[in-house]
């Protein structure tokens, strides 16, 4: 499965915030998320399958940055697959491979998941 989900992705250490009582995602987090999660459901508005991967799986993705400050974090891209059933749980990630790029234009992840 290939597929492109456009927006800047945060990194999920460097986007907590403190309401007081615990952390919660920073609104530019949640803001991804949810752009993330529309765009997957765009894909099967337009006929395009979601495999629910149920074993193992290696993950590439190529995080394309607008700027060169921010960290290599796919953590939270993790997350919200396990959220849009991509897989049941993200420890089903056995091996990925992670790369930085650079658009100031166009940020965007572009991901590939292949059962192992």
């Amino acid at each position: 499965m290939k597929f492109t989900i456009y927006g800047h992705c945060q990194s999920k250490s460097n986007s907590r915030r403190w309401t007081g009582k615990y952390f919660i995602k920073s609104k530019k987090a949640m803001e991804f998320e949810k752009s993330f999660l529309q765009q997957m459901a765009t894909r099967v508005l337009h006929g395009k399958d979601i495999p629910s991967f149920e074993g193992d799986v290696c993950v590439t993705c190529t995080i394309y940055y607008p700027t060169r400050r921010n960290d290599l974090d796919p953590s939270l891209i993790f997350d919200i697959m396990e959220k849009a059933g991509i897989y049941k749980n993200d420890r089903q990630i056995k091996e990925q491979h992670i790369y930085h790029g650079l658009d100031k234009e166009k940020p965007r992840v572009e991901i590939e998941v292949k059962e192992m």
